[in-house]
């Protein structure tokens, strides 16, 4: 049996992965519909200009075994696997929500995920499909376990970049559409004074009620 070796992985406070085998970024010219003030996205892309980075990823996976395609085969390679990877998100507001990620539910909806803050001050904003909202702030030194089921989006509600190191399951996926097709998450995090709040988003319409991609 070919097995995989082990990785001596080293993690920074900026977000830098040492061993990382992927990073991927997100521009700000790419998060259309992300905010619920469209014409504020719009005004900070014309300002920012689109290739401004939102966020950037970096992780460390193993090379898939059999090679395959398809969510059943990247299930079998991945098996018992993990994902272990940075976040960076940069700090702003678009309209009066804070600058945040896509958001997902695992594509395998039971998988679990931890975020653990590694600098800059966020929030985790957590949904279930039948209607439970919670919302965890986070500093350095402070994480969250996120049980399967739970949608969740990291914000930054700092003034410098909400960094957090993640573990997953490597089967999970990543089902972004829930939210999208919801027209929004449920909550939004706002600007309140010197603080942030959560408010609830009008524009929800309801998450699909099967949780499937």
């Amino acid at each position: 049996m070919d097995l995989a070796l082990p990785t001596r992985l080293t993690v920074a406070t900026d977000g830098t992965l040492g061993g990382a085998t992927r990073r991927y970024t997100k521009l700000l010219g790419d998060l259309d519909g992300v905010y619920r003030d469209n014409t504020a996205w719009q005004a900070a892309v014309a300002e920012q200009g689109a290739e401004s980075i939102a966020y950037a990823v970096d992780d460390h996976r193993y090379p898939d075994q059999a090679g395959g395609t398809g969510r059943d085969q990247l299930a079998a390679d991945n098996a018992g696997a993990l994902i272990v990877g940075t976040s960076t998100l940069q700090p702003g507001i678009v309209g009066d929500e804070y600058a945040m990620t896509r958001g997902h539910l695992h594509a395998i909806a039971d998988r679990a995920e931890l975020y653990h803050c590694l600098s800059g001050h966020g929030v985790m904003l957590l949904e279930t499909v039948d209607g439970h909202s919670e919302t965890v702030e986070l500093r350095p030194g402070e994480a969250v376990n996120v049980p399967g089921h739970w949608i969740h989006r990291s914000v930054n509600v700092g003034d410098e970049p909400f960094v957090t190191l993640f573990c997953y399951a490597a089967d999970a996926g990543q089902d972004y559409g829930i939210i999208a097709d919801a027209g929004g998450m449920r909550s939004l995090i706002v600007r309140d004074g010197d603080s942030w709040a959560a408010v609830p988003n009008p524009d929800h319409i309801g998450y699909r009620a099967d949780g499937k991609a």
